[in-house]
């Protein structure tokens, strides 16, 4: 492919990222970091935008979507466990969430108290969200020059002028960290970019640039790997400066506007600071449009992957499905669903990782399924309870075992557990002499 159409889709990618939860967190942490914001940024930076730059890179590794990899434990679990990740970031989570995010964020400001408390008020604006969504997404051969060309680059031009005007004006001086940022800014910032969930998002977005690719005239592995390395490291350097200039916002806001309770409220009253009555329509505009092209990838990715599933039956009706459910779910049962998918995350999350970081070196054990089973089964036995920690469900035995393990406090405590299970399943592949490869 050309440069140009290379940097498109880098582009797109960026764009499918950056939700409003990627935009409202940097300001945030930029408050609680303070004057430790270079050495919390390079933290998040690893975990925030390193991590789903591999998990990118894993799917065009592959060859194929998640359940190319979640298969190689077995056949049975690929379909599962991805069904179970494309429904939790997808209508029952991800989706609606764009929905309600723009609204309140992005509409609500503008409303008479009595129009933003009406139930009408936010039906009318999700229906004209998810119309808008199903336009975009309806022809997937579209999505790169409707998102790459047009959608992303008026996210750049918003973005940047809150971005440069905090640089060459900044509203304040930089604060002071604030609680575990004092004393351990790097390791705090680590673990925040990994709750961000991305990694997940970007297992689910890889095959929309695979196949957006695949328009494009790419099919052959090595190319395809090519073309996801360049879009993966546009998408990236995005990402990055977007929460660089994000989070220099947050550190140089605290004189301002005080110390917030959230990314929102901070980015609100700082964009407000910076460019007065237009910094509203600014920050309406960035949420928006963020939340839209995520709205469009969501819907496309999950409509794609039932396409698969289903062949009989057409993208196009999973389209409408997709954006429909959704539709209804944000203005009717979001709030329950939160309380049930954020702890589904905290499960499925450190499975996903484990089996993108294993999918890069299943070569040098043969792909054994036994090592990618017993990785996961015992990652799977911490982040379950971590699952159920998140839903306020403390199984107080269990837990107090579980508290010895390396990170566990900080929400990774099934890392050792994952390697060790990894290097059991290569022992025992290797003591019986498997061959098995795929």
């Amino acid at each position: 492919m050309s440069l140009q159409k290379n940097f498109v889709i880098g582009l797109m990618l960026f764009a499918l990222f950056l939700g409003a939860g990627n935009i409202i967190f940097p300001p945030l942490l930029g408050q609680m970091a303070g004057s430790e914001l270079f050495i919390a940024m390079i933290g998040f930076l690893i975990t925030g935008v390193g991590l789903p730059l591999l998990a990118v890179l894993a799917i065009a590794n592959a060859g194929g979507g998640l359940r190319t990899i979640a298969g190689r434990v077995h056949p049975l679990f690929g379909i599962i466990f991805t069904l179970i990740v494309y429904m939790a970031i997808g209508p029952f989570f991800g989706i609606p969430r764009t929905a309600t995010v723009s609204f309140e964020i992005g509409v609500v400001p503008f409303l008479s108290e009595a129009a933003s408390a009406s139930h009408w008020t936010l039906g009318i604006f999700t229906v004209v969200f998810f119309l808008i969504t199903v336009a975009l997404a309806l022809n997937p051969a579209k999505l790169v020059d409707r998102i790459g060309k047009w959608l992303t680059p008026v996210l750049f031009v918003v973005i940047g002028a809150l971005a440069v005007k905090s640089l060459f004006a900044p509203i304040g001086d930089i604060g002071q960290p604030q609680g575990d940022f004092v004393t351990q800014p790097f390791f705090r910032s680590f673990v925040e970019g990994y709750l961000t969930m991305d990694v997940i998002a970007a297992l689910v977005f890889g095959i929309v640039v695979i196949n957006a690719l695949k328009v494009e005239g790419v099919t052959e592995k090595r190319a395809v790997m090519k073309a996801m390395v360049i879009a993966g490291l546009i998408a990236a350097t995005g990402l990055a400066l977007v929460y660089i200039s994000l989070g220099y916002i947050g550190a140089t806001s605290v004189d301002a506007v005080g110390i917030q309770s959230n990314g929102g409220a901070v980015l609100a009253l700082a964009s407000n600071v910076l460019y007065g009555q237009y910094g509203s329509i600014i920050l309406a505009v960035t949420i928006i449009f963020a939340c839209l092209t995520t709205s469009i990838g969501l819907v496309s990715a999950c409509a794609q992957f039932f396409k698969e599933l289903y062949p009989n039956a057409s993208y196009k009706f999973f389209v409408l499905i997709f954006a429909g459910f959704s539709t209804v779910v944000a203005n009717v049962g979001l709030t329950q669903l939160i309380s049930f998918s954020i702890p589904l995350l905290l499960m499925i999350y450190p499975l996903a990782i484990v089996l993108m970081l294993l999918s890069f070196i299943d070569k040098s054990f043969g792909r054994q399924p036994i090592v990618y089973a017993l990785a996961l089964s015992a990652t799977a036995v911490v982040s379950i309870f971590d699952g159920l920690r998140g839903a306020e469900i403390d199984i107080e035995p269990v837990n107090s075992i579980l508290a010895h393990l390396p990170l566990y406090e900080q929400q990774i405590g099934w890392l050792v557990p994952a390697i060790i299970g990894a290097l059991v399943g290569v022992l025992i592949a290797k003591l019986t002499k498997q061959n098995h490869t795929i």
